[in-house]
C-alpha cells in the first residue's frame, strides 16, 4: 500500500497547502535577493564619504527653506548669522580619523568632528556575511550620522563655518580606555573636542572645551543630532509576511519616559519647534533612532535643561537636542559634555547609560509581563548555555504556572466531549426547530453541569503570556544569531526548512482531535482549517517563538489526554 492511500484526503490537502506556501515564500526570498532593497552590504574597507556641513532642522519659526544648513539656535541667542556652507558629499577622505576598540570601529570627520561611520566588530551582518554590521554610515543614499558641536553668537562651532580640527594621528587602536583629541584654533577661540572611548562599552563620551581668548563675551550652547536617510538598515530583510521591527525615532523627557516618534510622524509635523506651545524642554532626556536589535542615541548632560527636536528633511530625518546657552567671558573657559551610544539594545548596558534608555527594548503594552519572562529566560540560558533549551525550560515553567487554568479548560472540554452523543441526538430530533433545540441544549448543559464556554476563558487568559514572550523573543538582541541545534542556527530568524512550523501545525491538528466537535457545521469546517492557517503564518515567525508554541502544544496534548482519559473513565465507572 503506497503512502497516498494511507493519507486521508484532508491530510493531503494540508500537506499540499503548506508546500505551496513554503514554495511561494522561497520564491519571494529569491526575488528579494536579486531585486529587493535593504540587503546591500557596505564597503567597509573603503573610507566613508564625508560631508562638510550638516543638514539640520531649523527650530525657529521664521526659518525658510534656504536655511537648510542652519544649526539649532541656542536659547536666547540669535542664530540668524549662523549659516555654514554646505559642501557636496565625497570631500577629501584624508580628513577621516579611524578609531578601533574591542567593541567599536568608528570613523570621525575632522571637519566638525562628526561620527560618519560606526561598525560593531562583535556583531556580524548575518550568518552568511561575517563582516561587522554597520550602523552609522555616510554612503550616498544611506546617510546615518551622529553630529555635534556648538552654536551661538559666533556661529557654528563658534566660527563662520564648521570647525576644522586636527589630530595627532589618523589611526587609533585602543585596547583599553582612551581619548582621541580634536583641536582647532581660530578667531581668538581655542576649541577641543575630546572623544572618550571605553574598551568594553558602546558609549562614546563627547566633551567640548572652549577657551575664549578674545575681548568679547561668547555665547555658546551644545547640540547633538542624528541625521538619517530613508533607506532600510544594512542587512535587513523585506517582503516577508512576518512581524516587522520598528524603524524610527524615540525621545525621553521627564513628562514621558519613552515616546516613539515615527518617521511618518515627522513627515506630518516637526517636534520641538520654537513656537508657542511646541517647545519640548526637559531636564536631561535623550533622543534616539531605533532599528531591529540596535539603537543610536544622544544623551545630553543630565543636569541641564535641554531642548529636544526633530524634523523631516528632503534627504531624510533629523532628531536632536540643544543644550542651554552659556556666557563665556574673555579669558575664561567652558566645558560641555554629552554621550553618544551606538550599539545593541542591551538592557543592562542601556540602563547604565541614561534613565529609561533601556525602554528602547520595546516589549509593547505587555512589558510588565515580558520583563520578568526575559529575566527568567536569561537565567535559564546562563545555566544551560543554549537559548533553545532555555526556551523549552521556560515553556515548562509557564505551563506549570498556568496548570490550574489549563486543567479547568481541559476538564470542560472533556465534559463537552462526553455529552457530544446526546447533543447530536438533540440536533437530529429538533433539526427544524432552532428555538426548541436551543432550550434542550441549555437543559442538557445544566443537567450534566457542563459549561460550553469553560474551555475558552482559560485559553484566553494564557494569550497575554504568549504575546509577551513573542515580544521577548523578537526584541532581545541576545537571541540574534543564537543557535539551537542542527539546522536551527538562529532562533531569531525563521526556520529555513520549515520543520518547526510543520511540526507545530501537526501538534495543533492532534490537539484539535482531542477537543469536542463543534455543534455548528460551519464552525467545525473553520476549525479544521485553523492548523493550516497557523502553520502558514508560523512559517515566517522566529524559530524561537515557533519552538515555544510547539513545546507548549506537546505539553498541552499530554495534559489534555490525561484529563480526558480520567473524566471518561470516571463516567464509565458511574
Amino acid at each position: 500500500m503506497n503512502l497516498s492511500t494511507l493519507l486521508s484526503a484532508e491530510v493531503q490537502r494540508i500537506v499540499l497547502l503548506i508546500g505551496l506556501a513554503a514554495t511561494g515564500y522561497l520564491m519571494i526570498l529569491a526575488w528579494n535577493a536579486d531585486y529587493g532593497p535593504g540587503g546591500a552590504l557596505p564597503e567597509t574597507t573603503a573610507a566613508p564619504v564625508v560631508d562638510s556641513g550638516p543638514v539640520i532642522a531649523p527650530p525657529i519659526a521664521e526659518a525658510t527653506p534656504s536655511d537648510v544648513g542652519e544649526i539649532p539656535a541656542a536659547p536666547g541667542v540669535s542664530s540668524k548669522a549662523s549659516t555654514p556652507s554646505v559642501a557636496t558629499a565625497g570631500a577629501d577622505a584624508n580628513r577621516v580619523v579611524h578609531v578601533v576598540t574591542p567593541t567599536l570601529e568608528v570613523w570621525l570627520d575632522t571637519l566638525g568632528g562628526d561620527v560618519v561611520r560606526v561598525a560593531l566588530p562583535r556583531f556580524s551582518v548575518s550568518l552568511d556575511h561575517k563582516d561587522p554590521i554597520t550602523i552609522l554610515d555616510s554612503a550616498p543614499g544611506r546617510v546615518y550620522t551622529a553630529q555635534s558641536g556648538l552654536t551661538g553668537s559666533k556661529g557654528v562651532d563658534l566660527q563662520g563655518t564648521r570647525a576644522t580640527y586636527r589630530t595627532e594621528a589618523s589611526e587609533y587602536k585602543l585596547t583599553s580606555d582612551g581619548d582621541v583629541v580634536f583641536e582647532s584654533e581660530s578667531n581668538d577661540i581655542r576649541l577641543r573636542k575630546i572623544f572618550t572611548f571605553e574598551a568594553d562599552s558602546y558609549a562614546i563620551g563627547v566633551r567640548h572645551e572652549v577657551e575664549n581668548r578674545s575681548t568679547a563675551t561668547l555665547d555658546a550652547a551644545p547640540f547633538g543630532q542624528l541625521k538619517r536617510g530613508s533607506k532600510e538598515p544594512y542587512g535587513s530583510t523585506s517582503y516577508t509576511l512576518g512581524p516587522q521591527p520598528y524603524l524610527g525615532a524615540a525621545i525621553s523627557t521627564q513628562a514621558e519616559r519613552y515616546q516613539k516618534v515615527s518617521f511618518g510622524d515627522l513627515e506630518e509635523a516637526p517636534i520641538g519647534h520654537d513656537m508657542p506651545g511646541e517647545r519640548l524642554e526637559t531636564a536631561g532626556g535623550w533622543v534616539a533612532i531605533l532599528q531591529h536589535y540596535f539603537v543610536s542615541a544622544w544623551v545630553p548632560n543630565s543636569e541641564d535643561t535641554n531642548r529636544l527636536w526633530g524634523m523631516h528633511r528632503p534627504d531624510g530625518y533629523v532628531v536632536g537636542y540643544t543644550g542651554p546657552a552659556r556666557h563665556i567671558a574673555p579669558g575664561a573657559t567652558a566645558s560641555f559634555t554629552s554621550r553618544l551610544y551606538v550599539g545593541p539594545k542591551d538592557q543592562e548596558r542601556l540602563e547604565k547609560i541614561a534613565p529609561n534608555l533601556n525602554l528602547t527594548v520595546d516589549y509593547g503594552f505587555l512589558w510588565w509581563l515580558a520583563v520578568p519572562l526575559f529575566h527568567v529566560l536569561t537565567w535559564l540560558d546562563s545555566v544551560t548555555g543554549n537559548w533553545g533549551v532555555a526556551i523549552i525550560l521556560l515553556t515548562f515553567l509557564v505551563k506549570l504556572a498556568l496548570y490550574p487554568l489549563s486543567a479547568a479548560s481541559y476538564k470542560s472540554m472533556a465534559n463537552m466531549r462526553r455529552v457530544t452523543p446526546q447533543l447530536k441526538r438533540l440536533q437530529e430530533r429538533y433539526a427544524d426547530d432552532r428555538q426548541k433545540l436551543s432550550q434542550e441544549m441549555m437543559g442538557l448543559y445544566k443537567k450534566e453541569k457542563v459549561n460550553p464556554l469553560g474551555g475558552c476563558l482559560p485559553i484566553l487568559v494564557q494569550m497575554p503570556v504568549f504575546l509577551a514572550l513573542y515580544w521577548v523573543l523578537f526584541e532581545s538582541v541576545e537571541l540574534r544569531h543564537a543557535p539551537f541545534f542542527l539546522w536551527i542556527d538562529d532562533l531569531a530568524a525563521m526556520d529555513r526548512f520549515f520543520v518547526l512550523p510543520i511540526l507545530m501545525g501537526a501538534t495543533m491538528y492532534i490537539q484539535q482531535t482531542l477537543n469536542p466537535p463543534m455543534p455548528d457545521p460551519v464552525q467545525a469546517r473553520v476549525m479544521k482549517f485553523m492548523p493550516i492557517m497557523f502553520t502558514v503564518l508560523m512559517l515566517f515567525f522566529p524559530a524561537g517563538l515557533v519552538l515555544y508554541w510547539l513545546v507548549n502544544n506537546v505539553l498541552s496534548i499530554a495534559q489534555q489526554w490525561y484529563i480526558t482519559r480520567q473524566i471518561e473513565g470516571a463516567a464509565k465507572g458511574s
